[in-house]
């Protein structure tokens, strides 16, 4: 509120004061939000691992989601099937549950539903809500490779974090080349673990090699490698 001088006189307030505010707020509903963020960072995930994704996938605004998958929506539908750049007859699919608990007869009809499997790289199940371990179990026997991730560990995009360094996966030529080079066996490399969260986020594998550069004030610039334990 403003004063006159020496009249103290104060303006009543001003109605549209706030409409910027209630302008910017999400009307939505939480869920659909999180499987918003969620499903941009698996697309962004997928092309990061070589998959062929459309730009509108990484562009879609959250009123654009909303508008193509419903607010109330259903997780089945937001299903991903991406092909490989270097392998287009292989696939990674994407399938993202809802909020129940996902138990061994709920893995096991989850896996029945998927056809083709035989074109398949990858599986990767975006649980909404928990999963026990027989469902787990379940998936290890699948005879394609099944990655689980809780929807709450892919509402930001790990990689994209300011204080991330930059992370290449070196070809198994380039591997081979860099351990002749540093007269090494890849057991006496520094190790990064496989449930480490930027393996997790490139699918990595054991044995394989990531090149990480640094860049920053503090540190400088430098380069390290790590082998996936």
């Amino acid at each position: 509120m403003a004063t006159r001088a020496g009249l103290g006189y104060v303006s009543p307030p001003n109605p549209n004061a706030n409409t910027c505010i209630l302008n910017e707020a999400d009307t939505g509903s939480p869920a659909s939000h999180r499987y918003f963020l969620a499903r941009r960072t698996v697309c962004e995930m997928l092309r990061d691992r070589g998959c062929v994704i459309d730009d509108s996938e990484l562009t879609r605004s959250l009123s654009e989601f909303r508008s193509v998958f419903g607010d109330q929506l259903d997780p089945e539908t937001l299903r991903i099937c991406a092909p490989l750049v270097s392998k287009p007859f292989k696939k990674v699919l994407v399938v993202f549950c809802g909020p129940e608990e996902i138990n061994k007869a709920k893995a096991k009809l989850i896996l029945l539903n998927i056809p083709n499997k035989e074109s398949l790289h990858r599986i990767i199940i975006v649980l909404g809500g928990k999963m026990n371990h027989f469902a787990r179990a379940e998936f290890e026997l699948c005879e394609v490779k099944v990655e689980v991730f809780p929807i709450t560990e892919l509402i930001v995009n790990i990689t994209k974090h300011v204080t991330m360094p930059k992370h290449e996966i070196l070809t198994p030529e380039e591997k081979e080349q860099l351990l002749l080079k540093l007269k090494l066996a890849d057991n006496q490399m520094p190790y990064m673990m496989e449930n480490d969260a930027i393996a997790r986020y490139y699918g990595l594998e054991k044995k394989q090699v990531v090149k990480i550069t640094y860049n920053s004030q503090i540190t400088g610039s430098f380069i390290t490698y790590r082998c996936v334990k």
